[in-house]
Protein backbone atom coordinates (compact mmCIF):
# COMPACT_ATOMS: atom_id res chain seq x y z
CA UNK A 1 0.00 0.00 0.00
CA UNK A 2 2.83 2.38 0.85
CA UNK A 3 4.32 1.87 -2.62
CA UNK A 4 1.26 3.53 -4.17
CA UNK A 5 1.59 6.70 -2.10
CA UNK A 6 3.80 9.30 -3.79
CA UNK A 7 4.54 12.53 -1.94
CA UNK A 8 6.05 15.37 -3.93
CA UNK A 9 6.19 19.13 -3.99
CA UNK A 10 3.79 21.25 -6.02
CA UNK A 11 2.67 21.71 -8.71
CA UNK A 12 0.65 18.51 -8.93
CA UNK A 13 -0.93 19.15 -12.33
CA UNK A 14 0.24 16.79 -15.04
CA UNK A 15 0.23 17.68 -18.71
CA UNK A 16 1.60 15.98 -21.79
CA UNK A 17 3.24 19.20 -22.98
CA UNK A 18 6.96 19.64 -22.47
CA UNK A 19 9.41 22.34 -23.50
CA UNK A 20 10.59 20.42 -26.57
CA UNK A 21 7.06 19.95 -27.92
CA UNK A 22 6.26 23.62 -27.37
CA UNK A 23 9.45 24.80 -29.09
CA UNK A 24 8.82 22.69 -32.17
CA UNK A 25 5.17 23.75 -32.37
CA UNK A 26 6.18 27.42 -32.19
CA UNK A 27 8.76 26.80 -34.91
CA UNK A 28 6.08 25.15 -37.07
CA UNK A 29 3.76 28.11 -36.56
CA UNK A 30 6.50 30.37 -37.92
CA UNK A 31 6.89 28.40 -41.16
CA UNK A 32 4.17 30.29 -43.11
CA UNK A 33 5.95 33.59 -42.51
CA UNK A 34 9.28 32.08 -43.55
CA UNK A 35 7.86 30.59 -46.74
CA UNK A 36 6.26 33.93 -47.55
CA UNK A 37 9.59 35.69 -47.01
CA UNK A 38 11.36 33.24 -49.33
CA UNK A 39 8.68 33.73 -51.99
CA UNK A 40 8.85 37.53 -51.69
CA UNK A 41 12.62 37.99 -51.54
CA UNK A 42 13.92 34.88 -53.28
CA UNK A 43 16.21 31.96 -52.43
CA UNK A 44 18.88 34.06 -50.65
CA UNK A 45 16.39 34.30 -47.77
CA UNK A 46 16.32 30.51 -47.51
CA UNK A 47 20.11 30.31 -47.19
CA UNK A 48 20.08 32.97 -44.46
CA UNK A 49 17.45 31.00 -42.53
CA UNK A 50 19.34 27.72 -42.89
CA UNK A 51 22.69 29.21 -41.88
CA UNK A 52 21.15 30.96 -38.88
CA UNK A 53 19.40 27.81 -37.63
CA UNK A 54 22.35 25.49 -38.25
CA UNK A 55 24.82 27.85 -36.57
CA UNK A 56 22.54 28.28 -33.55
CA UNK A 57 22.20 24.51 -33.09
CA UNK A 58 25.93 23.94 -33.65
CA UNK A 59 26.86 26.65 -31.14
CA UNK A 60 24.63 25.16 -28.45
CA UNK A 61 25.99 21.65 -29.11
CA UNK A 62 29.60 22.87 -28.97
CA UNK A 63 29.17 24.86 -25.75
CA UNK A 64 27.38 22.02 -23.99
CA UNK A 65 30.04 19.60 -25.17
CA UNK A 66 32.83 21.87 -23.88
CA UNK A 67 31.02 22.28 -20.54
CA UNK A 68 30.50 18.52 -20.35
CA UNK A 69 26.76 18.94 -19.79
CA UNK A 70 23.80 17.17 -21.32
CA UNK A 71 23.33 17.88 -25.03
CA UNK A 72 19.84 19.35 -25.43
CA UNK A 73 19.76 20.53 -29.04
CA UNK A 74 16.88 18.14 -29.72
CA UNK A 75 14.57 20.26 -27.55
CA UNK A 76 14.24 22.74 -30.42
CA UNK A 77 15.06 25.87 -28.43
CA UNK A 78 18.31 26.58 -30.29
CA UNK A 79 16.65 25.97 -33.66
CA UNK A 80 13.82 28.35 -32.69
CA UNK A 81 16.34 31.01 -31.68
CA UNK A 82 18.11 30.72 -35.02
CA UNK A 83 14.81 30.87 -36.87
CA UNK A 84 13.62 33.97 -35.04
CA UNK A 85 16.95 35.70 -35.57
CA UNK A 86 16.84 34.95 -39.31
CA UNK A 87 13.35 36.42 -39.48
CA UNK A 88 14.76 39.67 -38.02
CA UNK A 89 17.42 40.01 -40.72
CA UNK A 90 17.20 41.83 -44.05
CA UNK A 91 17.15 39.37 -46.96
CA UNK A 92 20.36 40.73 -48.47
CA UNK A 93 22.77 40.35 -45.53
CA UNK A 94 25.86 38.15 -46.05
CA UNK A 95 25.69 34.62 -44.66
CA UNK A 96 28.59 35.19 -42.27
CA UNK A 97 26.57 37.93 -40.55
CA UNK A 98 23.70 35.52 -39.89
CA UNK A 99 26.22 33.02 -38.48
CA UNK A 100 27.75 35.65 -36.18
CA UNK A 101 24.32 36.69 -34.92
CA UNK A 102 23.33 33.11 -34.13
CA UNK A 103 26.59 32.50 -32.29
CA UNK A 104 26.07 35.58 -30.08
CA UNK A 105 22.40 34.74 -29.54
CA UNK A 106 23.19 31.29 -28.18
CA UNK A 107 26.58 31.87 -26.53
CA UNK A 108 25.85 35.25 -24.91
CA UNK A 109 22.07 35.45 -24.87
CA UNK A 110 21.43 31.91 -23.63
CA UNK A 111 24.32 29.69 -22.57
CA UNK A 112 26.16 32.44 -20.67
CA UNK A 113 23.20 32.48 -18.27
CA UNK A 114 23.14 28.72 -17.88
CA UNK A 115 20.95 27.57 -20.75
CA UNK A 116 17.25 27.24 -21.42
CA UNK A 117 15.08 28.61 -18.64
CA UNK A 118 17.78 30.74 -17.05
CA UNK A 119 18.36 33.50 -19.63
CA UNK A 120 16.88 36.89 -18.77
CA UNK A 121 16.84 38.29 -22.31
CA UNK A 122 15.31 36.89 -25.46
CA UNK A 123 18.34 35.27 -27.16
CA UNK A 124 17.28 36.01 -30.73
CA UNK A 125 16.88 39.70 -29.91
CA UNK A 126 20.28 39.73 -28.17
CA UNK A 127 21.77 38.49 -31.45
CA UNK A 128 19.89 41.09 -33.47
CA UNK A 129 20.88 43.94 -31.15
CA UNK A 130 24.52 42.86 -31.44
CA UNK A 131 24.38 42.79 -35.24
CA UNK A 132 22.69 46.19 -35.37
CA UNK A 133 25.42 47.70 -33.21
CA UNK A 134 28.29 45.95 -34.99
CA UNK A 135 27.18 46.23 -38.63
CA UNK A 136 24.44 48.89 -38.87
CA UNK A 137 24.88 49.38 -42.62
CA UNK A 138 24.07 45.74 -43.38
CA UNK A 139 21.20 45.72 -40.88
CA UNK A 140 19.51 48.83 -42.25
CA UNK A 141 19.85 48.16 -45.99
CA UNK A 142 16.73 46.45 -47.28
CA UNK A 143 16.04 44.87 -50.65
CA UNK A 144 12.59 45.47 -52.10
CA UNK A 145 10.38 42.56 -53.24
CA UNK A 146 11.75 41.09 -56.44
CA UNK A 147 8.37 40.63 -58.11
CA UNK A 148 7.55 44.33 -57.75
CA UNK A 149 10.82 46.21 -57.76
CA UNK A 150 13.26 43.86 -59.50
CA UNK A 151 15.47 43.51 -56.42
CA UNK A 152 16.16 47.20 -55.90
CA UNK A 153 17.09 48.40 -52.42
CA UNK A 154 15.11 51.02 -50.57
CA UNK A 155 13.71 52.18 -47.26
CA UNK A 156 11.17 50.30 -45.18
CA UNK A 157 7.68 51.81 -44.81
CA UNK A 158 8.56 52.95 -41.28
CA UNK A 159 11.70 54.73 -42.41
CA UNK A 160 9.88 56.29 -45.37
CA UNK A 161 6.81 57.41 -43.37
CA UNK A 162 4.63 54.95 -45.32
CA UNK A 163 4.90 56.83 -48.59
CA UNK A 164 3.83 54.79 -51.62
CA UNK A 165 2.64 51.76 -49.70
CA UNK A 166 -0.93 50.60 -49.07
CA UNK A 167 -2.46 48.59 -46.26
CA UNK A 168 -2.72 45.66 -48.66
CA UNK A 169 1.01 45.91 -49.38
CA UNK A 170 1.69 45.81 -45.65
CA UNK A 171 -0.55 42.77 -45.19
CA UNK A 172 0.85 40.63 -47.98
CA UNK A 173 4.50 41.73 -47.70
CA UNK A 174 4.84 43.84 -50.84
CA UNK A 175 7.39 46.10 -49.15
CA UNK A 176 10.93 46.27 -47.91
CA UNK A 177 11.74 44.73 -44.56
CA UNK A 178 13.18 41.72 -42.78
CA UNK A 179 12.65 38.18 -44.01
CA UNK A 180 10.05 37.01 -41.53
CA UNK A 181 8.28 40.23 -40.61
CA UNK A 182 6.88 41.50 -43.92
CA UNK A 183 3.93 39.15 -44.51
CA UNK A 184 1.53 40.08 -41.73
CA UNK A 185 -1.14 37.61 -42.88
CA UNK A 186 1.25 34.68 -42.48
CA UNK A 187 2.38 35.91 -39.07
CA UNK A 188 -1.19 36.33 -37.87
CA UNK A 189 -2.05 32.82 -39.01
CA UNK A 190 0.76 31.37 -36.89
CA UNK A 191 0.20 33.72 -33.97
CA UNK A 192 -3.55 33.11 -33.77
CA UNK A 193 -2.96 29.36 -33.90
CA UNK A 194 -0.66 29.60 -30.87
CA UNK A 195 -3.19 31.83 -29.14
CA UNK A 196 -6.25 29.63 -29.63
CA UNK A 197 -4.26 26.46 -28.98
CA UNK A 198 -3.25 27.88 -25.60
CA UNK A 199 0.49 28.07 -26.20
CA UNK A 200 0.69 31.83 -25.63
CA UNK A 201 -1.26 34.21 -23.43
CA UNK A 202 -3.42 36.80 -25.18
CA UNK A 203 -2.64 39.62 -22.71
CA UNK A 204 0.86 40.44 -23.97
CA UNK A 205 0.09 40.64 -27.73
CA UNK A 206 -3.11 42.58 -27.11
CA UNK A 207 -1.60 45.13 -24.74
CA UNK A 208 1.56 45.48 -26.86
CA UNK A 209 -0.29 46.11 -30.13
CA UNK A 210 -3.04 48.23 -28.55
CA UNK A 211 -0.49 50.50 -26.86
CA UNK A 212 1.36 51.09 -30.14
CA UNK A 213 -1.96 51.79 -31.87
CA UNK A 214 -3.15 54.29 -29.24
CA UNK A 215 0.20 56.04 -28.89
CA UNK A 216 0.72 56.38 -32.64
CA UNK A 217 -2.90 57.53 -33.07
CA UNK A 218 -2.34 60.33 -30.55
CA UNK A 219 1.13 61.43 -31.60
CA UNK A 220 1.83 59.84 -35.00
CA UNK A 221 0.10 62.28 -37.32
CA UNK A 222 1.52 65.29 -35.48
CA UNK A 223 5.05 64.03 -36.12
CA UNK A 224 4.35 62.90 -39.71
CA UNK A 225 4.87 59.31 -38.68
CA UNK A 226 1.91 57.84 -40.52
CA UNK A 227 -1.51 56.48 -39.43
CA UNK A 228 -1.87 54.16 -36.47
CA UNK A 229 -3.05 51.21 -38.58
CA UNK A 230 0.16 51.38 -40.60
CA UNK A 231 2.20 51.32 -37.39
CA UNK A 232 0.54 48.03 -36.45
CA UNK A 233 1.12 46.38 -39.82
CA UNK A 234 4.63 47.72 -40.49
CA UNK A 235 7.95 46.74 -39.00
CA UNK A 236 8.35 43.81 -36.65
CA UNK A 237 5.43 44.53 -34.33
CA UNK A 238 3.34 41.45 -35.16
CA UNK A 239 6.39 39.16 -35.10
CA UNK A 240 7.56 40.63 -31.81
CA UNK A 241 4.17 40.73 -30.10
CA UNK A 242 3.16 37.14 -30.85
CA UNK A 243 6.46 35.25 -31.02
CA UNK A 244 9.07 37.14 -28.97
CA UNK A 245 7.38 39.11 -26.22
CA UNK A 246 5.42 35.97 -25.24
CA UNK A 247 8.57 33.91 -24.60
CA UNK A 248 7.90 31.88 -21.43
CA UNK A 249 11.34 32.43 -19.92
CA UNK A 250 11.67 36.18 -20.41
CA UNK A 251 8.08 37.37 -19.83
CA UNK A 252 6.15 37.82 -16.55
CA UNK A 253 4.35 34.96 -14.84
CA UNK A 254 1.37 36.87 -13.46
CA UNK A 255 -1.63 38.09 -15.44
CA UNK A 256 -1.21 41.66 -14.18
CA UNK A 257 2.47 41.46 -15.02
CA UNK A 258 1.69 40.47 -18.59
CA UNK A 259 -0.42 43.62 -18.99
CA UNK A 260 2.39 45.76 -17.59
CA UNK A 261 4.94 44.04 -19.80
CA UNK A 262 2.90 44.47 -22.98
CA UNK A 263 2.11 48.13 -22.29
CA UNK A 264 5.77 48.82 -21.53
CA UNK A 265 6.86 47.18 -24.78
CA UNK A 266 4.31 49.23 -26.68
CA UNK A 267 5.40 52.50 -25.10
CA UNK A 268 9.10 51.94 -25.75
CA UNK A 269 8.39 50.86 -29.32
CA UNK A 270 6.30 53.96 -30.01
CA UNK A 271 8.78 56.37 -28.44
CA UNK A 272 11.67 54.94 -30.46
CA UNK A 273 9.65 54.96 -33.68
CA UNK A 274 8.42 58.52 -33.29
CA UNK A 275 11.40 60.28 -31.73
CA UNK A 276 14.36 57.91 -31.90
CA UNK A 277 17.16 57.88 -34.41
CA UNK A 278 16.17 54.39 -35.60
CA UNK A 279 12.75 53.83 -37.20
CA UNK A 280 12.04 50.50 -35.47
CA UNK A 281 11.86 49.95 -31.73
CA UNK A 282 10.41 46.46 -31.22
CA UNK A 283 13.75 44.76 -30.55
CA UNK A 284 14.98 47.20 -27.93
CA UNK A 285 11.59 47.60 -26.29
CA UNK A 286 11.30 43.85 -25.60
CA UNK A 287 14.89 43.65 -24.34
CA UNK A 288 14.34 46.57 -21.95
CA UNK A 289 11.15 45.04 -20.61
CA UNK A 290 12.91 41.64 -20.28
CA UNK A 291 15.23 43.33 -17.79
CA UNK A 292 12.24 44.55 -15.80
CA UNK A 293 10.48 41.17 -15.57
CA UNK A 294 11.79 40.25 -12.06
CA UNK A 295 10.48 43.54 -10.68
CA UNK A 296 7.18 43.17 -12.53
CA UNK A 297 6.66 39.67 -11.12
CA UNK A 298 7.56 40.86 -7.64
CA UNK A 299 5.07 43.73 -7.55
CA UNK A 300 2.22 42.01 -9.39
CA UNK A 301 2.17 38.69 -7.55
CA UNK A 302 -1.27 37.82 -6.16
CA UNK A 303 -2.01 38.18 -2.45
CA UNK A 304 -1.36 35.03 -0.48
CA UNK A 305 -4.50 33.24 0.65
CA UNK A 306 -5.48 34.21 4.19
CA UNK A 307 -3.44 37.42 4.35
CA UNK A 308 -4.53 41.06 4.16
CA UNK A 309 -1.62 42.31 2.03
Amino acid sequence: MSDKLVVSTSPHIYAQEDSARIMWIVSASLLPAGLAGIFIFGLPSLWIILVSVICAVATEWLIQRLRNTKITVSDGSAALTGLLLAYCLPPNVPLWLAACGSFVAIAIGKQAFGGLGQNIFNPALVGRAFLLAAWPTYMTSYILPRHAYDGLTGATPLADNFRGVSYLDLLIGNRGGCIGEVCVIALLAGGLFLLFAGYINWRIPLSFIATVAIFSWIFGEAYFAGPWIAHILAGGLILGAFFMATDYVTSPLTDKGKWVFGVGCGLFTSVIRLWGGYPEGVCYSILMMNAAVPLIDRYTQPRRFGTKN
